[in-house]
């Protein structure tokens, strides 16, 4: 699991199209367009892997998608094994302070 803040931008001028056997010329000025968050979680000896972007970056939502990954994406299995950086809003407290003490002891 990672999560990672991007800055969202746009070009101030469109790109110049290509003629043939000439390369494209693109400016580098760009207009800020906000940013997001986004979360991935991937199995790479499955294949598989969950991107889900964010408007912002806060504790619940990071709490929201583990609940999410083990209750829809593994509902079946006992454990999850989960790797993850060391970032401080990565801890079971905020799993606490985000959900019902019920489904807390679910997942």
């Amino acid at each position: 699991m990672d999560e990672q803040p991007v800055q969202l931008l746009d070009h101030s001028w469109p790109p110049q199209k290509m003629n043939t056997g000439q390369v494209q010329k693109e400016d580098y000025e760009y207009i800020r367009k906000g940013s997001c968050s986004l979360f991935m979680f991937r199995e790479p000896l499955a294949g598989w892997r969950h991107v889900q972007a964010s408007e912002r970056s806060i504790k619940s939502d990071w709490a929201l998608q583990i609940q999410e990954l083990l209750e829809v994406h593994y509902p079946e299995v006992k454990r999850v094994r989960l790797v993850m950086d060391n970032l401080n809003t990565h801890t079971i407290s905020f799993f606490r302070s985000c959900m019902k003490p019920l489904s807390l002891n679910v997942l």
